[in-house]
């Protein structure tokens, strides 16, 4: 199946099943979960007829005994899951009007729990609550023949597909479980996650190490062989989606609930290599009076004094992190130049040399909010080279997207191809840029080419006017330790005719409401200090 057939088969069956909700009861936070389980069902399935096949092909057969019978084992080692035979997509499928179609599937994904400890209460169980006409009508959508046989990759393209549509459509509180793939794309082709033990302690539905999986295997090797997944995820249901994720695309990770502000479970302060995260923004409400959070040992920078936890985020990610590894995060954008303790905090963490790159997003690049926000890159191993702990690199992409809609933008695969080439160059290497540009003058690929080798001629890294710099540390300090690129890249002094001056008034807006909210908190501050004073 090429790309353009998946892409056509995705957007057929997303009409299909939303129509059907449209149509119904249900919410789409009450349907999203459920159908997620049938396109999981269903590529069980497929995957179990794969493997059984092959199975057939390699028992041993005993003299007098015969064959012998298949085991859940040999199923993990081809690595599917084994089905029980009222769990198979085909029983399902063949089975009478009469039957209690809800009760029926509910029953089979307890089944399915039973065999596999791993999945024990993630698979939905709420079929009961669809009308039975809906829920056959759903079997049928998605016993279209052009998913049989289709392999795990493409099936798992599928599930992530609906992933987005339904954080689109507002299911699960969009932004809380799904990260949109541009930015999921951009940290992992920065921080590079190619070995050892990678973790997010805030996971959501697992995006961040299912394009881990996809980054290994563009480079030629299995993820199992590569990497070891942990993920800590706050919320049961998103835990579920996380677990079932996976599982939709074979791979395996240690991925448990717990809020990450009081626990942190699988303990790996100062054990990983690659942590990546989109955790929620500007939390407030966290008991620091708690003896976990006082005593963490993940907050090597001390606790900030005001009611926002982005810097108790911040400060994990940096400690989650072995001598050598690497982190890439999402984080609002107020934080790049936040006052008072935090500043003190951004200080201490600049003054390590961990700081690799900031990037600024612009607006619209999530589906259940407009604003902007900056991607955060450590590379703990620059600390111990005096040269690199030096250097920071400041990339603006406030005006670099795609416009899908009025309301989402997002980056083409060419714009990640760039984003990843001018880090590489950033960081000494050539290779990406020298295999872009001649990629891009064998598929003609005009424009492409001409935005990058006009920013970059010689294959070699320079600072461009609006969208990258080299700072210096001393020049962050001379700037207030901000580290918002804006600040430091400038502004690119021309006019441009396809410039989206629209989207640019749109995060100018979002800044200004977002400094007079900052305004007013303090105003109220220092009026209850001064009433405090008895003034």
């Amino acid at each position: 199946m090429t790309g353009e057939q998946l892409k056509a088969l995705e957007g057929r069956l997303w009409k299909a099943a939303d129509d059907l909700r449209a149509n119904s009861k249900l919410t789409a936070t009450e349907y999203s979960f459920p159908v997620l389980g049938i396109i999981f069902l269903r590529h069980a399935h497929n995957r179990f007829v794969i493997a059984k096949e092959e199975i057939e092909k390699t028992l041993p057969v005993h003299p007098t005994r015969g064959v012998r019978t298949m085991t859940k084992n040999d199923f993990l080692d081809a690595k599917a899951i084994f089905l029980p035979e009222d769990s198979r997509w085909d029983t399902i499928v063949d089975l009478p009007d009469s039957s209690d179609l809800g009760e029926y599937l509910n029953e089979a994904m307890r089944n399915i729990e039973a065999e596999y400890e791993d999945l024990l209460g993630v698979l939905p169980k709420s079929y009961n609550l669809f009308e039975k006409e809906l829920l056959q009508r759903l079997i049928r959508i998605f016993n279209d023949e052009a998913l049989d046989h289709m392999p795990g990759d493409a099936f798992g393209q599928i599930y992530e597909y609906f992933l987005n549509k339904f954080a689109m459509s507002g299911a699960q509180e969009g932004g809380e479980f799904f990260t949109p793939p541009s930015l999921v794309k951009t940290i992992v082709n920065i921080i590079e996650p190619d070995h050892g033990t990678v973790f997010d302690p805030a996971v959501g539905s697992a995006g961040m190490f299912v394009q881990t999986a996809h980054f290994i295997e563009e480079e030629g090797f299995e993820a199992a062989n590569k990497v070891t997944f942990y993920g800590q995820e706050k919320t049961d249901t998103n835990t579920k989606l996380a677990k079932m994720n996976m599982a939709v695309h074979g791979l395996d990770a240690t991925i448990v609930q717990g809020n990450t502000f009081y626990e942190d479970k699988h303990e790996l302060v100062g054990k990983c290599d690659f942590v990546m995260a989109n955790p929620p923004f500007n939390v407030d409400g966290v008991d620091k009076s708690k003896e976990s959070v006082k005593n963490d040992a993940r907050l090597p920078f001390g606790l900030p004094n005001n009611d926002n936890a982005n810097y108790l985020w911040i400060q994990y990610f940096y400690s989650y992190l072995n001598e050598t590894g690497r982190a890439g995060f999402v984080m609002a954008s107020s934080a790049s130049d936040a006052g008072h303790s935090e500043k003190l905090i951004r200080k201490d963490i600049v003054d390590t040399g961990a700081v690799d790159v900031m990037v600024s997003i612009g607006t619209k690049f999530f589906y259940s909010l407009s604003l902007p926000c900056t991607l955060w890159f450590f590379d703990r191993a620059k600390e111990k080279d005096t040269l690199k702990a030096d250097k920071t690199l400041m990339l603006d992409l406030r005006n670099v997207y795609r416009k899908v809609s009025a309301a989402i933008h997002d980056f083409t695969e060419e714009h990640l191809q760039n984003i990843h080439a001018i880090v590489s160059l950033y960081r000494g290497d050539n290779t990406l840029y020298n295999s872009l540009v001649d990629n891009y003058k064998a598929n003609g690929s005009e424009a492409e080419l001409e935005w990058l080798i006009s920013r970059f001629p010689d294959g070699e890294y320079v600072d461009v006017l609006g969208l990258c710099k080299v700072v210096n540390r001393a020049e962050i300090e001379a700037n207030d330790y901000c580290l918002t690129p804006g600040r430091y890249v400038g502004v690119e002094d021309q006019i441009d005719l396809d410039f989206d001056y629209e989207t640019e008034m749109g995060i100018i807006k979002e800044e200004l409401k977002e400094l007079n909210a900052n305004a007013n908190v303090l105003a109220a501050q220092i009026q209850s200090n001064l009433e405090e004073l008895g003034l």
